[in-house]
């Protein structure tokens, strides 16, 4: 069998192997209607290359930050022409990756500031468990 033929029949488990996600993630992303549900055929659903381009092209979406709704949208306009949306989304998941960043950014530097109270060797309470509340 060619390679071709391989992608175009592969079962769940392959289809989701394939893509490095487990069994559970195929039915999900079909439930919130990212992926399609093959018909059944021949005892089983069958899936090919156009399914593992769009598994991968969400798992890509998600690790460059989007949100499954986002990713939703995302394939929407990948079966169009909108580079104008397309990159307005972009745009906005860069704006929302750089405020995390701020915050994670403030948040390692009180921590930072924290290990160094805690081991300046002062008596009393470790300010790290002090500044969480204990």
């Amino acid at each position: 069998m060619v390679r071709s033929q391989a992608l175009m029949d592969m079962t769940i488990g392959k289809f989701a192997a394939t893509g490095k996600v487990g069994v559970e993630t195929i039915r999900f992303y079909q439930r919130k209607g990212l992926l399609r549900t093959p018909k059944r055929l021949e005892g089983g659903r069958r899936y090919g290359s156009e399914d593992v381009r769009r598994l991968l092209f969400i798992k890509q979406a998600q690790s460059a930050g989007f949100t499954l709704e986002e990713i939703r949208e995302l394939l929407h306009l990948d079966a169009s022409d909108d580079r104008e949306r397309a990159r307005e989304a972009a745009r906005a998941r860069l704006a929302a990756l750089n405020e995390r960043i701020a915050e994670l950014n403030k948040a390692r530097e009180a921590l930072e500031r924290l290990i160094g109270e805690c081991a300046s060797g002062k008596k009393g309470p470790c300010p790290i468990l002090a500044s969480f509340g204990l």
